[in-house]
């Protein structure tokens, strides 16, 4: 079946079908319906291939993602914003294109397939340090939106307030009467490990470099990071981990030395994830919107893609602190 077939069903010119179809808004709404009826008893699919001839447009966006494949798997914070970038993209009747190159040559390769039109925008999530992948497509004149601050200026990007989740985090740890409290942070070449890390010192100024051990987002990095601080600073009491599976790898190395959580150390981590209810006492950690991230750089990037000259912007979504049992009642100085 034709669009011309669709066309004289409806009793609309060929243009109107076809403005209907690519979503156009300059319709009738008496035609629009008569035009999606026509579709429906027709059974009608629309040539996408003939359609990106004309519009120039693949009605695809790539998501580029330069992390080992393990770990994009393994952290649950990925398939999350994955999930809410995929329903945006479903209102939209576009396709998510996943790509993970895993070191610079393989973003050579996804710089290039970009380039040549495959995507019609592009979402990159989990960048470090001044990677040049952004840079290289606007030279393209490919839209893209980064997930999380980017370390370049000019970029539309979406991230969380980082520093204050972080900070409210070992605020709870204070006042439920820690004393010595520590800190696994993550990447110091991402925005999330500095300013999760900044968060930290803006609530414990004087903190040696004894309480604060860097990881990189994983369990094996987190407990390892945990041993370490227990080596340097045994009475440690309290630990802010800038991510549940790192918390979970520091759970389990407390457990190893003998510690009891909370009577001995309380934990708190960030995501919220699902993970943060499978640890025996459940973890307390900082929920930031992982599906709402990811909805709204898609919203960010398609708007981008219709109307190109539009000014970089940022937005900064909330994050709120979920107390659970890992860092739960602690008796206050002076009490039994």
């Amino acid at each position: 079946m034709t669009l011309e077939g669709v066309a004289e069903m409806a009793r609309v010119s060929r243009a109107t079908a076809s403005r209907v179809i690519n979503g156009d808004r300059r319709v009738s709404e008496s035609a629009r319906q008569a035009v999606e009826e026509a579709i429906r008893e027709l059974g009608y699919v629309p040539n996408r291939a003939a359609r990106s001839l004309v519009t120039r447009r693949s009605d695809s966006v790539a998501v580029v993602i330069p992390e080992p494949s393990g770990q994009l798997f393994g952290d649950p914070f990925f398939p999350r914003i994955l999930r809410g970038i995929s329903d945006e993209l479903a209102t939209e009747s576009m396709q998510l294109v996943l790509l993970m190159p895993q070191d610079r040559p393989g973003e050579s390769r996804v710089e290039r397939y970009l380039a040549g039109g495959h995507s019609d925008g592009v979402l990159l999530i989990s960048l470090h340090g001044s990677d040049p992948l952004p840079a290289g497509l606007r030279r393209h004149g490919i839209p893209v939106v980064v997930g999380g601050r980017p370390h370049a200026d000019g970029l539309t990007y979406v991230d969380v307030d980082n520093r204050a989740g972080a900070a409210n985090a070992v605020e709870h740890l204070i006042t439920s009467g820690r004393r010595r409290v520590a800190t696994i942070a993550g990447p110091q070449d991402m925005a999330a490990g500095l300013d999760r890390l900044a968060g930290f010192r803006e609530r414990v100024p004087a903190a040696d470099d004894g309480l604060v051990e860097i990881a990189d987002f994983t369990l094996d990095g987190g407990r390892a990071a945990m041993h370490r601080l227990l080596e340097r600073a045994p009475d440690v009491d309290a630990v802010f981990v800038a991510s549940d599976l790192m918390a979970i790898g520091a759970v389990e190395a407390l457990r190893a030395a003998g510690r009891r959580i909370p009577d001995d150390v309380a934990v708190v981590g960030f995501d919220d994830s699902p993970l943060a209810l499978t640890t025996n006492p459940t973890l307390s950690s900082v929920r930031q919107p992982i599906e709402e991230m990811g909805r709204e750089m898609t919203r960010l990037l398609i708007d981008q893609i219709r109307f190109p000259d539009r000014a970089p912007r940022r937005v900064i979504l909330d994050t709120r602190l979920v107390v659970r049992g890992s860092s739960g009642d602690h008796p206050q100085s002076g009490e039994s």
